[in-house]
């Protein structure tokens, strides 16, 4: 679906920046889907999902510490399930905002926990993990420093679906994110390049996202 912007005109490059993300989900969306609808009829709410998930997701952090990496990879894939899911199933039983903030926040907690979890199970890499936090505060930063302002301005965008927020697409999106975080527990010996190019990529994220928002920014609303 195209992005509108109320008050200022869509940036394209945002969407030119994104890779694998947009092919996914038209790929997951439909079964997604018909899993919410099984859930919905069970009676699990949104929020339900989103926690549970978050759980799952802690516990594979958990095991990325012991150097459980099968382990660790099959739960960091049922959290990002569970992340698409609670979407999936919010959209049935109607959005709210308290579910859009219990969802940003815990996955925001659990993408610093991979990185963390690898560093507890092996201290030498300490440093290239330190690196990958401290990007995920970058991509985290401005994608949400683009949400505040853009709903001040009144802005909208349904490009990655019906949002609680402003989605401002970059390079780094879900997609990627679980490709490089399921290469950490196939390849655990090569964390340390993994760790410095997704964090560097997602540098780029950032300063992409920046450099849009600057520009769409400065045009007078209305």
């Amino acid at each position: 679906m195209k992005s509108v912007l109320i008050g200022v005109h869509p940036r394209p490059h945002f969407q030119a920046l994104t890779v694998f993300d947009p092919l996914a989900r038209r790929l997951i969306d439909p079964p997604l889907d018909r899993l919410a609808a099984g859930l919905t009829r069970l009676g699990l709410g949104a929020d339900t999902v989103t926690v549970g998930g978050f759980v799952v997701g802690m516990a594979g952090c958990a095991a990325l510490a012991f150097r459980q990496y099968g382990l660790a990879l099959a739960l960091i894939l049922a959290n990002r399930l569970a992340d698409g899911l609670d979407g999936a199933v919010a959209r049935r039983t109607g959005a709210t905002d308290a579910g859009g903030y219990l969802d940003i926040v815990l996955d925001l907690i659990f993408y610093s926990g991979v990185p963390f979890g690898f560093a507890v199970g092996r201290p030498e890499v300490a440093l290239p993990a330190a690196f990958l936090v401290w990007s995920f505060v970058g991509t985290g930063g401005s994608f949400l420093a683009y949400a505040v302002v853009a709903a001040k301005r009144g802005a909208t965008t349904e490009a990655r679906g019906r949002k609680s927020f402003y989605y401002a697409a970059g390079l780094m999106e879900g997609t990627e994110t679980v490709a490089f975080f399921a290469l950490f527990c196939l390849f655990p010996d090569s964390f340390t390049v993994l760790a410095w190019v997704f964090g560097g990529l997602c540098w780029l994220t950032t300063a992409a996202r920046v450099a849009a928002a600057v520009v769409t920014f400065r045009r007078p609303m209305g």
